[in-house]
């Protein structure tokens, strides 16, 4: 099991190195998870950067049965799961967490400012 969180400044190269972060906690745990797991935070830290205009900290729970990634920004604003057109360049973000995630969602905790932002995928037991 590892648990570790790691804190970005809200600028787009804060994006690939939330990436490779991820990519390094979690390819040990479950390396078949990696590249679903790297697709799915670096959409919600793309939303921090472009939407919120926040720096975040990106916390991951990885273990053999499941992995957690949290990503918590300081924005005010909600994420909303858009339908975009298929000519719109932008707005599948959260489809694409909803479509592979076992279970996703966003809370507040009171008096923290800002919102985290998470997800949970289910990892094939090792044998």
């Amino acid at each position: 099991m590892t648990t570790t969180n790691r804190s970005f400044l809200n600028r787009p190269a804060s994006i690939a190195a939330a990436r490779r972060f991820v990519a390094d906690v979690v390819d040990p745990v479950a390396p078949a998870l990696t590249e679903t797991v790297v697709l799915m935070l670096s959409e919600l830290a793309t939303n921090c950067v472009r939407y919120e205009h926040s720096d975040f900290e990106v916390r991951i729970d990885a273990r053999a049965d499941h992995i957690r990634v949290e990503v918590h920004d300081q924005g005010d604003g909600q994420p909303i799961m858009r339908s975009p057109e298929p000519h719109e360049a932008s707005g599948r973000g959260l489809q694409i967490v909803n479509a592979f995630a076992r279970s996703w969602g966003v809370s507040e905790t009171p008096g923290v400012s800002g919102k985290t932002v998470w997800f949970e995928v289910t990892a094939a037991p090792v044998s």
